[in-house]
Order: structure tokens, then C-alpha cells, then sequence
């Protein structure tokens, strides 16, 4: 199994979920398919995939909090959805420490979006890290 490849695979389906109004299991297996994606890196993609989707409302108040300068609605699609995986992970996924979400979110928006875009989702990932290891909601694993 993959991770980065579910990461990949998550946020491809969310991007069509968000911009195309399709459905996120259609969204979901079309693109495991296209990217060959085996049975255990499929199942995280979907973790995370309703894990963002089932708490996006509450993330979206966490990003227009974070994200002052910015309307959410009038972000990249990328941008919002790469912090809505993220954010998610940072959460929810206990198993996932918080330097691990940022980086692969990084690393995401660096390849989907470019150099600029991954400064802004590190700001925001970053202030969202001092946020929770100070509240003591989350250690680093």
C-alpha cells in the first residue's frame, strides 16, 4: 500500500466531487482504476475521502478561520480540497502525526498546484499544528 498514492488518489476524487457534482464512489473507483491503485491504498483514499466529506463543514470553518485573507469559496479547488484531506488527517487519523499531514499536503499542492500554493497550505497547516499541540488535542505520534 501506498499512502502518497492514496493521498493522490483522495484528493483527485474530492476535486471531482467538489467541481464536477459527481458522486464520490463513481468519482472514487474511476480513479483507482485510472490510476491502478491496489485494494488496501483504495481503502485508505476512501478513509479519507468520507472522512473530509463527512466533516466538511466543521474543516471549512477551520480554513475560513485560518485563512482570514481568503474566501474559501473563491480558493484554488485544489487548495481547498488538499486542506480538507489534510485538516482531516491532522483531526481525525491518530495514527497520523501532524508533521506527516503537512508534509504530504505540501508535497501534493507543490505537484497539483505549484510552489506558491504550497506556502499558503503550509501557513495554514502550521498554524492549525501550534493550535492543537498547544490545546494538547493531538501529540505527535
Amino acid at each position: 500500500m501506498s499512502r502518497r498514492l492514496g493521498r493522490e488518489t483522495a484528493l483527485q476524487t474530492l476535486f471531482q466531487v467538489d467541481v464536477g457534482r459527481v458522486e464520490s464512489d463513481f468519482a472514487l473507483k474511476y480513479t483507482c482504476k485510472e490510476f491502478g491503485v491496489d485494494e488496501q491504498t483504495a481503502e485508505f483514499a476512501r478513509r479519507l475521502v468520507e472522512g473530509a466529506m463527512a466533516n466538511r463543514e466543521a474543516i471549512d470553518e477551520i480554513v475560513r478561520r485560518l485563512a482570514k485573507e481568503w474566501n474559501l469559496e473563491r480558493m484554488a479547488n485544489v487548495d481547498r480540497n488538499l486542506l480538507r484531506m489534510a485538516i482531516f488527517e491532522m483531526l481525525y487519523q491518530e495514527d497520523v502525526p501532524l508533521n506527516v499531514a503537512i508534509n504530504e499536503a505540501i508535497e501534493l499542492a507543490k505537484h497539483f498546484s505549484g510552489e506558491e500554493s504550497a506556502k499558503f497550505i503550509n501557513g495554514i497547516l502550521g498554524q492549525l499544528a501550534r493550535e492543537l499541540r498547544e490545546s494538547g488535542h493531538k501529540k505527535e505520534v
